[in-house]
């Protein structure tokens, strides 16, 4: 009996080992998957676009440092792999300012794209696309955030997609007032989130009409969509080494016209004053005929060559 008992211990020990190897990586990655040493934020914004201007969920996520932190910060995210990466990597020195391009790197890591960049300012804005099933009327797009940060307070914005129907979101945001662009946003503030806390946001709604939001209400070029948080537009953030609008440059060189034409006008007269040759023995200073024998200008007194 005691021979047959021992090689059964055996085998389930082993199965039970086998087990907790496979579960390890999942734990891992629940665990101690998320960043460490990040910053934390006094706000995070997520929002989130369903087929705005591609048949894609373009996912915007807007950060502020926390007042305590120490500039520069590292920061590091994870973003779904099958974004493929960020779109826009940008910062600002006030809430809702210019954006400016952030330098960046990412690479693959499983399930995630991690991304890591160095902000000089308080205010960090990312931005990327993820896929979304078109295929079939019924649509969800569901987006989790990973918790790679803690935040002081935490706001979800969701767009209803143009020509949508029957349209819900979880967790519950307050349906918003219909913009002039004929969008609605739906809103809520969830509180103090702490770090290492996923975050699961689910869209769901029906949509027959297979062009973008973007393609139904053709919003003007640079234009936000109207009704959508306050902010630059997606895709806003300038070059980083950007000095001066095109308007500048554009009345810089009006200027330098204006005085190029003066320049010339002013040779012109100069010229015109001046009788192209002078005749045979004239004075060379105001170009009065000459009597011979004189030694100066009986108009103007200058000495006769």
């Amino acid at each position: 009996m005691h021979r047959e008992t021992t090689p059964r211990r055996i085998c389930a020990g082993f199965a039970a080992l086998l087990a907790l190897a496979l579960l390890l990586p999942a734990l891992a990655l629940a665990q101690g998957g998320a960043p460490k040493n990040n910053p934390r934020l006094a706000s995070l914004g997520i929002e989130i676009l369903p087929e705005y201007d591609r048949p894609a969920a373009l996912v915007i996520l807007k950060g502020a440092l926390a007042e305590g932190v120490k500039l520069p910060a590292a920061v590091t995210l994870r973003l779904p792999a099958a974004s493929g990466g960020p779109t826009a990597v940008a910062f600002s020195a006030a809430e809702g300012g210019n954006l400016l391009n952030l330098n960046h790197e990412h690479a693959s890591a499983g399930e995630f794209i991690t991304l890591k960049f160095e902000i000089p300012e308080r205010f960090f804005h990312i931005e990327f696309y993820e896929p979304i099933v078109t295929t079939l009327p019924a649509r969800t797009y569901r987006y989790t955030w990973p918790g790679d940060l803690a935040a002081d307070r935490v706001t979800v914005v969701v767009q209803e997609p143009a020509a949508a129907n029957a349209v819900s979101v979880e967790p519950n945001l307050d349906p918003g007032p219909t913009g002039q662009d004929g969008l609605r946003y739906r809103a809520a503030e969830l509180g103090p989130r702490e770090a290492g806390r996923p975050l699961p946001i689910v869209v769901r709604y029906t949509k027959l009409d297979m062009r973008t939001s973007a393609e139904i209400v053709k919003p003007k070029a640079g234009e936000a969509p109207v009704g959508a948080p306050a902010g630059p537009s997606p895709g806003a953030a300038a070059p980083a080494g950007a000095a001066f609008p095109g308007s500048v440059i554009a009345l810089l060189a009006v200027a330098l016209a204006a005085i190029g034409a003066s320049l010339l006008f002013y040779w012109w007269r100069r010229r015109a004053a001046r009788p192209a040759t002078l005749p045979h023995g004239a004075c060379t200073q105001c170009g009065a005929p000459r009597v011979a024998g004189d030694r100066f200008c009986g108009k103007c007194g200058a000495k006769l060559a």
